[in-house]
């Protein structure tokens, strides 16, 4: 098939990329474009640190990880636990001491209440007649008493409030400022990926078989495809689903699980017998920015003009 010329676009063959070209230049078309190779993880890469593991380890689900990334994720959880927990029991022993304190103030009027109804509350006889009865209160007085208070002053600073501060934006001075309530933090640590429970016990180690291409000069790293199939000798890349057999570690083809491993449920390297929860398949293609194995498309807002 030859090559179109620069702004060919009457040809049988459009290709992808003369259309995206040609509709970015016209400004009209979709903005949807497909995710190169840059943009999805390599199979045989840390979910956390992107990068070729050096001692790769999966979980239950199927997700890899780099050891020494995942044992300090881990690590990193169960001291952000621990200061949690520390905040927490703070927190308990503050509002405990607040409830204390509520209860005395409380016992406190109640034996204020108790005393001050014991007193005696009527004048002797021969005091009453030196005692002047209190003024009537007229309408005036208290319209003038009504109208004193409401001309009083509207600034903030007035009623004892130039005690305060009038700064309504600090930390302290929010409505929910000291409302923090004491929350048991949980103790369990996540899997960053698939957000299950995760535990060391857990991880299982993972063993890639590197391809014999015959080329010692250049690294395994610097090779574009570096493992295969220890069984059928197939390439491994993120085009060939793949899974884990969970007794060895081995990486092998999802098509050799299916058309040998299957029919007898034995490891063909081991002759070791193998139950379903022993092969575990291998979640590969996804990055922060992509999904794993489902929609592996980006979207971008862009700017518009509304009339």
């Amino acid at each position: 098939m030859t090559r179109h010329a620069r702004n060919c676009t009457a040809g049988a063959v459009y290709t992808y990329n003369e259309k995206k070209r040609d509709a970015a230049e016209s400004g009209y078309g979709t903005n949807a474009q497909r995710l190169g190779k840059d943009s999805v993880k390599s199979f045989d890469c840390c979910s956390l640190t992107l990068q070729p593991c050096r001692n790769p380890v999966i979980t239950k689900q199927g997700y890899l990880f780099d050891k020494e990334a995942i044992l300090q994720y881990i690590v990193t959880k169960k001291n952000e636990y621990s200061r949690k927990l520390k905040e927490f029991e703070r927190l308990r022993r503050v509002e405990e001491e607040e409830i204390t304190q509520e209860a005395n103030c409380k016992q406190q009027a109640r034996m204020e209440r108790f005393v001050n109804s014991e007193k005696p509350t009527t004048t002797p006889a021969h005091k009453s007649s030196l005692v002047e009865p209190p003024l009537p209160s007229t309408p005036s007085t208290s319209a003038a008493a009504i109208a004193a208070s409401e001309t009083g002053s509207i600034s903030n600073m007035a009623n004892g409030n130039q005690t305060k501060l009038p700064a309504f934006w600090l930390p302290s001075e929010c409505p929910n400022a000291g409302a923090a309530k004491a929350k048991k933090p949980d103790p369990t640590i996540y899997c960053p990926v698939s957000s299950q429970p995760l535990k060391v016990k857990d991880l299982i180690d993972v063993k890639f078989t590197p391809i014999k291409d015959g080329d010692a000069k250049k690294s395994l790293i610097a090779k574009e495809v570096r493992y295969m199939c220890p069984i059928t000798h197939d390439a491994l890349s993120n085009a060939v689903p793949c899974a884990v057999l969970r007794p060895t570690g081995d990486v092998v083809t999802l098509e050799c699980v299916d058309k040998l491993i299957r029919k007898d449920m034995i490891h063909p390297l081991t002759d070791r017998k193998l139950k379903e929860k022993d092969i575990i398949p291998l979640q590969r293609g996804g990055t922060g920015y992509s999904t794993t194995n489902d929609k592996l498309s980006a979207k971008e807002q862009r700017p518009m003009l509304q009339v």
